[in-house]
C-alpha cells in the first residue's frame, strides 16, 4: 500500500523548494498551483512522515530489548514497543484513508443553488431556512459567501437564490448536499393542525476556471436590464443588472445583486462557467460504470436525500439512513453533524472497493 509514499515525500519537499524561488513567486498561476497541491498532499506527508517516525521507534525499542540487562530499562522498552506499534496500526489506518481517490475537485470554491419545490409558500419558506442554515455552516468553517441571484417571495420565502461559498474543501463537504430536501412541518396557516410536506432542491457546483471550460466569446449573448432585487438606490434606475446567455445550450445565468454592470458580468460568467462545467461532468459520470460513482447517491438534483421532521425534531439523510433529533442545531448551521457521517460512509464504500476490486 506505500509503495509509492517514498516518491510522494520527495515530491513534496521538491514543491516546497519551488515555492522559495523567485521565478515560481513571480508566476502566479504556476504559483497558486503549486500551493493547493503542496495544501493536498500536506496531511499524507507528514502521516507518513509520522509512520516513518514509529517505524524507527519500533526498531529503536527492539534493539534495546535485545541488548539492555537493566529491568527498568526493558520495562520502558516494552512501553516504547507497544506505543510504537499502536502509533503505527493507526497511522496506517489514516493513511490508507489519505490514499483513496480524491475528487478533483474537492479543493475548489462552489456555487450553490437554492430553488422552492412542492409546496407553494412553504417550500420558497424552507428553501429560505435551508439558505441560512449553509450560510450560518460557512461562517462557523471560515468560508466567505456572496450572493449571485436572489429572487424571493414578498412573503418571507425564497424562489431561488444563487450564491457562492468561498474556503478550502468548500466542495469537498458541501458536495453531499445536492438533491431535494424535503421537510415535513404544520404551517402557520393550517388551522387544522395537519402535517404538510414540502420540497426545496439544492445544486452544488464546483466554480472552474478558465482553462477547465472554453467559452467562446462569440457564444455568449449579453442583455442588461434595471435590477429589481435588494441593493440601494440605483435599482431600477440604471440598467445594471446582466444576464448572460450561451447560444450553443441556451444555458442562462444573471446577477443582479451587484451596484455595476461589469462586477455583476464578472459573476454571472463564473456561474455560467460553473453550470457547463457541471454539464461536463454530467457526461464524465455517464461514460464511466456505476462502481466508479459515488455509493451515497449520484448527486441529481431528483434525488430525495434527507427529510426534516419539525413535529418529531427530526433529520433523516436517507443515502445512509441517519437520524439525528437535532433538527435545530442542523438548521442553525451545525451540519457537521451530518456531513460527518456521509464522509465517513463515502470513505468505508471507497476502501471496500479499493481492497475488494
Amino acid at each position: 500500500m506505500f509503495e509509492n509514499l517514498e516518491d510522494m515525500r520527495r515530491h513534496y519537499e521538491e514543491i516546497m523548494l519551488s515555492l522559495t524561488m523567485p521565478e515560481v513567486a513571480g508566476d502566479m498561476a504556476r504559483y497558486r498551483k503549486l500551493i493547493r497541491e503542496q495544501a493536498s498532499l500536506e496531511p499524507l506527508y507528514k502521516a507518513y512522515l509520522r509512520f516513518r517516525g514509529a517505524e524507527q521507534a519500533e526498531k529503536d525499542a527492539l534493539e534495546l530489548l535485545d541488548s539492555e540487562r537493566d529491568p527498568d530499562l526493558l520495562e520502558m522498552a516494552k512501553e516504547e514497543l507497544s506505543e510504537a506499534k499502536k502509533l503505527q496500526q493507526e497511522l496506517q489506518e489514516q493513511i490508507r484513508l489519505l490514499l483513496l481517490p480524491r475528487d478533483e475537485n474537492d479543493d475548489k470554491n462552489i456555487i450553490m443553488e437554492i430553488r422552492g419545490g412542492a409546496g407553494g409558500e412553504e417550500a420558497a419558506l424552507f428553501a429560505s431556512e435551508l439558505y441560512r442554515m449553509y450560510q450560518a455552516y460557512a461562517e462557523r468553517r471560515g468560508w466567505r459567501t456572496e450572493l449571485v441571484s436572489f429572487h424571493d417571495t414578498g412573503l418571507g420565502g425564497l424562489k431561488e437564490v444563487v450564491f457562492i461559498v468561498d474556503g478550502q474543501g468548500a466542495y469537498s463537504r458541501l458536495k453531499y448536499e445536492s438533491g431535494v430536501h424535503r421537510v415535513q412541518r404544520v404551517p402557520e396557516t393550517e388551522s387544522g393542525g395537519r402535517i404538510h410536506t414540502s420540497t426545496a432542491t439544492v445544486a452544488v457546483m464546483p466554480e472552474s476556471e478558465d482553462v477547465e471550460v472554453d467559452i467562446n466569446p462569440a457564444d455568449i449573448k449579453m442583455e442588461v436590464f434595471r435590477s429589481s432585487g435588494a441593493g440601494g438606490q440605483h435599482i431600477n434606475k440604471t440598467s445594471s443588472a446582466v444576464r448572460l446567455i450561451h447560444v450553443p445550450t441556451g444555458m442562462v445565468a444573471e446577477c443582479q445583486e451587484e451596484r455595476s454592470q461589469v462586477q455583476n458580468r464578472e459573476k454571472a460568467m463564473r456561474l455560467l462557467r460553473a453550470r457547463l462545467y457541471e454539464i461536463e461532468q454530467e457526461k464524465k459520470h455517464a461514460r464511466e460504470s456505476a462502481e466508479k460513482r459515488s455509493q451515497l447517491g449520484t448527486g441529481d438534483r431528483s434525488e430525495k436525500i434527507r427529510t426534516y421532521n419539525f413535529p418529531q425534531g427530526r433529520v433523516t439523510d436517507h443515502r445512509i439512513k441517519l437520524t439525528l433529533y437535532s433538527i435545530d442545531q442542523v438548521l442553525n448551521g451545525d451540519l457537521d453533524l451530518v456531513i460527518d457521517p456521509l464522509i465517513t460512509a463515502d470513505q468505508a464504500a471507497k476502501l471496500s472497493k479499493m481492497e475488494n476490486p
